[in-house]
């Protein structure tokens, strides 16, 4: 008869293991996810930030491209306006496009596409743009590690528990999946 109270015991000792594991385990990856959004939020703000110094070293070459550097600046505000990822992620798309059509138009410009401080620039640019493509996917793998402990079991059963959902990826916008066309 001893042995059914040392087998409660043990049991009761299990699950209070196992409740304490998966609510640390839950912490743990809600923080990674805050973290990953928070790089994402900072690449942003830095490519944000660098916007100003592009356009003034664009502006004296392009004086007829008005309608491209209202673009680059509204996108530029909408980013740095923008409250939730959702928001930001959108508006750094936006912010994406305007700075390509100044990097195509720069193509007419000789003088501008060799201008040291316009290249350093492009070259600034470009290493944020390929951390916020890392930033995103690491925010990516975080909430898929989130989601698989929310969705398998026994995680599934402690979710339940804490009232844990499953979260959303960040996905690219319709317009980004479109395969460019080439021409020669």
């Amino acid at each position: 008869m001893i042995w059914w109270i040392w087998l409660i015991i043990a049991l009761a000792v299990i699950f209070i293991i196992m409740f304490i594991f998966y609510y640390n385990r839950f912490v743990v990856l809600e923080n990674r996810i805050d973290n990953s959004l928070s790089q994402i939020d900072v690449q942003l703000k830095k490519r944000a930030d660098l916007v100003p110094n592009l356009i003034n070293s664009v502006k004296g070459y392009m004086k007829h491209e008005k309608t491209i550097m209202k673009d680059v600046t509204d996108a530029r505000k909408a980013l740095l306006s923008a409250k939730d990822i959702k928001r930001k992620v959108e508006a750094g798309a936006e912010l994406q496009t305007a700075l390509k059509s100044i990097f195509a138009l720069a193509e007419n410009y000789p003088n501008l596409k060799a201008n040291e401080n316009f290249l350093h620039l492009q070259e600034e640019l470009s290493a944020i743009e390929d951390k916020i493509a890392y930033a995103r996917q690491f925010y990516n793998d975080s909430i898929l590690s989130y989601n698989n402990s929310v969705e398998t079991f026994p995680g599934a059963f402690f979710a339940g528990l804490y009232s844990k959902k499953e979260k959303p990826m960040l996905k690219i916008p319709q317009e980004e999946r479109a395969v460019p066309k080439v021409e020669f």
